[in-house]
């Protein structure tokens, strides 16, 4: 489909299929800003509350270039407004639950207990917007044995057994280079949220949805806890499939391409083009038994050939293969640019950064990235105001630490 004719009946001016809906996020790190960063993407009006000195993904690495401003505080901040509130001070509580009044959902992602010791809890924001949908993520969720212990990203890839399978085969447990638990405790979150919301529009029920990093990742590990439980073995595949050949990494004259071949009829179509015709008949039971042979049939093909060729040839006969790319390298491909994967958005310090866009696209009402992570307190003055407070007022919170 044209890109053009995806978007042909959609609205002018809309932000997305979530306008209308305010959210108040009281986040730091990465899981809780993903759940607000979804809803923001989507539309929504998410207001973050940060603490005055500023939260930790304003520090963590990498800076973009000739800025003081970091990467990940600026992909996962993105397209949504900011106020500074010390949540544990008396007024701070009362400007929060202020706040909370005119909001429909409510994000935090603090270790359980610590909002409800500051009288921010589910219960205490109930008192003043019953309907709220208020989501909890942490490490282990709110119940359980251990509740209240914490924990991070890496934490929750070892203690579910994911890192077990995942990495070279010789060597042992590995995290994943990215937040994962994090980024799927915030997707997670965020369709929880969704979930609740279309049951309060039918019933005017709010609720406290509770979501762990370790559910999550468990969620979506492809029956793996069953197959674990129940005493099925599991091999660490690295590169390989445990359900197909051949499913690897191979490498060509100027590169390596990733090839997976699942179907019966695709094989037979590379045993063709690699005039292997001899190995034709092998079904998907049998090219597991011979994995490291056919490998090595594939392999031997490729090696002399550049990517380009090998990935243009294989595409010709209908199989799945593609380059195998640095994230570098994908930021340059004409599919990232088409699909507006990176956008060029106007940071708070004046200067512009490619910014990763949303995933979902919808035909009637377009997201984008909006704006760019706001700087602490950048939007005090206009939702203070909203409150009744004036300038001085303001002023004495500010001296006193408040905001």
């Amino acid at each position: 489909m044209d890109k053009t004719a995806f978007y042909q009946d959609a609205r002018v001016g809309t932000l997305g299929p979530l306008e209308g809906v305010k959210v108040v996020e009281a986040t730091t790190m990465w899981a809780g800003p993903m759940a607000g960063c979804v809803l923001a993407d989507l539309g929504a009006t998410v207001i973050k509350v940060e603490h005055p000195d500023g939260e930790i993904s304003r520090s963590l690495p990498p800076l973009l270039p000739n800025s003081k401003l970091t990467v990940p505080h600026e992909t996962v901040n993105r397209n949504k407004q900011n106020i500074s509130l010390n949540l544990k001070s008396t007024t701070g509580k009362k400007l929060f639950l202020k706040l909370c009044e005119s909001c429909d959902i409510l994000i935090e992602n603090f270790k359980p207990g610590t909002l409800e010791a500051w009288g921010l809890g589910y219960a205490d924001v109930c008192e003043r917007r019953p309907d709220i949908i208020y989501l909890s993520i942490s490490m282990y969720g709110q119940f359980g044995p251990y509740n209240d212990r914490p924990g991070y990203d890496p934490l929750a890839q070892n203690f579910s057994g994911w890192s077990s399978l995942n990495g070279d085969p010789e060597a042992g447990a590995t995290k994943a280079p990215t937040f994962l638990a994090d980024d799927l405790g915030g997707l997670h979150g965020a369709v929880g949220i969704l979930a609740a919301l279309a049951h309060r529009n039918r019933t005017g029920e709010g609720q406290h949805v509770d979501v762990a990093l370790v559910d999550s990742l468990l969620f979506q590990s492809n029956g793996c806890l069953t197959s674990g439980k129940l005493g099925i073995s599991l091999p660490k595949m690295g590169n390989q499939s445990s359900v197909a050949a051949p499913v690897n990494n191979y490498q060509c004259a100027d590169g390596n391409v990733y090839l997976a071949v699942v179907l019966d009829r695709h094989w037979k179509a590379l045993c063709r083009l690699l005039e292997r015709t001899d190995l034709a008949q092998l079904d998907g039971t049998e090219r597991k038994k011979r994995c490291e042979f056919i490998d090595k049939v594939f392999a031997d093909w490729c090696g002399m050939k550049e990517t380009k060729e090998v990935v243009s040839r294989l595409n010709e006969i209908g199989l799945a293969v593609v380059r195998v790319n640095t994230y570098q390298e994908a930021g340059e491909h004409s599919q990232i640019e088409c699909r507006d994967m990176l956008q060029e958005v106007e940071l708070s310090d004046g200067s512009k950064a490619p910014l990763t866009g949303p995933a979902a696209k919808f035909s009637r009402t377009p997201t984008k990235i909006r704006n760019g992570a706001p700087s602490i307190g950048a939007d005090n003055f206009r939702v203070f105001k909203s409150f009744g407070l004036s300038l001085e007022e303001m002023k004495k919170l500010k001296e006193d630490g408040v905001i």
